[in-house]
């Protein structure tokens, strides 16, 4: 599949004068930088981030990056004064390039308001999309389009030097992105309010790539799962792996053998089984 690049920006305007910006860069799903939020200076979180691209590169993208922020506040509170906007209130946006096996690439931008969709950029002909059709997301796209300046700074980061830069930071990052982790799994059982039912549940962390299949068997079957049990979605942990419980339900005695079975790149092709009881 292809290899996003993509910067991860929140802004909170606590009111006309104080603003709070956080950013995140990540390559797929590992984190390389972050964005200091008063000086909105680089903070490198991998060894083999900065010596991926020269120090003239780096330095050009903290400016672009600087400049764009101090576009996106100005732009945001003179929208936010003139249409009445409450404070506080919260702007996202996930803005970046994706680069595909066939060296093809797209650069991408989407905004954020309090938590929903409101404005993508296309990056081929340059124009604003409403992802919800307000008077505040109109006049905010009006804004945009009329602000070549910003327009064009999103065009050159995103489009131009997020593609330019993906490979370098794409081969410093082999080593991290091919790693195999094995997983760690464990069963155990859990009692319900209903004595005549038991959670049994099977916790598997410390995995890395993301992609697991997890699953119960009910003698050799699999079981197909219950949302409702208490299963939970994929969720990093702090070391660049992952953890994930798939929870089955079953009767004491029931005279059924289950087990767990996870399948995992890192496992080489075999399953690990861990039988219940």
């Amino acid at each position: 599949g292809p290899s996003v690049l993509q910067l991860l920006q929140t802004t909170t305007f606590h009111n006309t004068v104080y603003v709070a910006t956080e950013g995140l860069g990540l390559l797929d799903d590992i984190p390389l930088g972050t964005l200091d939020s008063h000086t909105w200076n680089i903070h490198f979180l991998q060894p083999w981030v900065r010596p991926a691209l020269p120090r003239s590169d780096w330095d050009t993208i903290s400016d672009m990056i600087k400049i764009y922020l101090s576009k996106f506040h100005h732009l945001i509170q003179e929208g936010a004064m003139l249409k009445q906007v409450p404070y506080p209130f919260v702007a996202q946006c996930t803005a970046g390039c994706q680069l595909f096996p066939n060296d093809t690439s797209r650069g991408f931008a989407y905004v954020g308001y309090n938590g929903g969709d409101f404005l993508s950029y296309n990056m081929d002909n340059g124009t604003w999309l409403l992802l919800q059709d307000t008077e505040l997301a109109r006049y905010v796209r009006e804004r945009l389009e009329n602000y070549t300046a910003f327009t064009e700074l999103i065009q050159v980061l995103f489009n131009n030097t997020c593609v330019d830069d993906v490979e370098m930071i794409l081969h410093a990052a082999k080593g991290a992105l091919e790693r195999q982790v094995q997983p760690v799994a464990v069963v155990f059982a859990r009692q319900t309010p209903d004595p005549s039912q038991l959670l049994l549940v099977c916790r598997v962390t410390g995995f890395y790539p993301a992609a697991v299949r997890v699953s119960w068997l009910r003698d050799g079957h699999e079981v197909p799962p219950d949302p409702k049990l208490g299963s939970t979605p994929l969720l990093p942990n702090s070391d660049l792996t992952y953890q994930l419980r798939r929870v089955v339900a079953m009767v004491p005695g029931d005279g059924h053998s289950y087990a767990c079975r996870v399948q995992h790149s890192s496992l080489g092709g075999r399953d690990l089984l861990l039988p219940w009881g």
